[in-house]
């Protein structure tokens, strides 16, 4: 594990008195990279359970696009979403407890990583809302930009830049703001018996302060999904869970504790 750390550096986001943050150590560039390694090898211990989250993630937004093939609606997209985002966390929290049961020397089971989420539930659904209050809000926009454009006046690449500017400038803007907000909240509320509100701004806190590391490791993510979607989402039967159990090993990097973990 990293061992090279810093007192965090105080910031609008540490003073901000908006909720506790808890201290983040310093990344070096190279540890997204470690990151997967130490996934990769717990994958490998668990290929089974691995599979199983895997084929979940999988078959959601298979699911979703056959949905939307089979009736031509749309508008199908919206409520399916919401679900997996309600969903989505139950299943990282999964595979977060896979990745800490092999840190505890334990054998990872089913049962035991499927009842993770029971250890801080309250905010765990509240974390599953906020996702889902968020996507919400993204479509809503990305519903209120297409209107901005109807088809009839895109006849032409030119005029279609000004369409495909807006559009990308602000779902990058949503993006990164997802990021920073998902990127340790699920561990850190997994682990730690923390509000959400503690939890966010940890998890902002400590991408702000890590910036280029944790912008390698975003763009991991994003390769990662984008040969998920590119496969037929077939790779996400290994993809998903490598992702999850390196964005394990990142928390467990990343953010401080009071004292050394002694897992028995």
């Amino acid at each position: 594990m990293s061992q090279h750390f810093k007192e965090t550096p105080h910031n609008a986001i540490t003073d901000s008195g908006i909720a506790r943050v808890i201290p983040c150590k310093e990344l070096d560039a190279g540890d997204p990279l470690k990151w997967l390694s130490l996934g990769l090898q717990d994958l490998l211990r668990t290929p089974l359970l691995s599979v199983f989250y895997g084929v979940i993630f999988a078959a959601i937004p298979w699911f979703i696009s056959y949905l939307v093939a089979m009736t031509g609606w749309h508008l199908i997209i919206l409520p399916s979403i919401v679900c997996f985002m309600l969903i989505g966390p139950f299943l990282a929290a999964g595979l977060y407890d896979i990745s800490w049961e092999h840190e505890k020397g334990h054998k990872p089971t089913l049962s035991h990583s499927l009842g993770a989420i029971r250890r801080n539930a309250v905010n765990e659904w509240g974390f599953g809302i906020l996702l889902m209050v968020l996507m919400i809000f993204w479509l809503r926009v990305a519903s209120l930009i297409h209107a901005l454009y109807p088809q009839h006046q895109i006849e032409s690449l030119e005029s279609l830049m000004p369409f495909l500017m807006l559009g990308t400038g602000v779902g990058a803007v949503f993006c990164v703001g997802m990021f920073f907000i998902t990127a340790f909240t699920q561990p850190i509320l997994l682990e730690r018996k923390v509000d959400l509100a503690t939890a966010v701004m940890t998890s902002i806190n400590a991408v702000w302060v890590n910036k280029v590391p944790m912008f390698i490791w975003a763009g991991i993510i994003f390769s990662v999904v984008a040969i998920g979607f590119v496969t037929g989402f077939i790779g996400f039967i290994v993809l998903m869970p490598l992702l999850g159990y390196a964005s394990w090993h990142g928390y467990i990097d990343a953010i401080e504790t009071k004292r050394e973990r002694d897992f028995v």
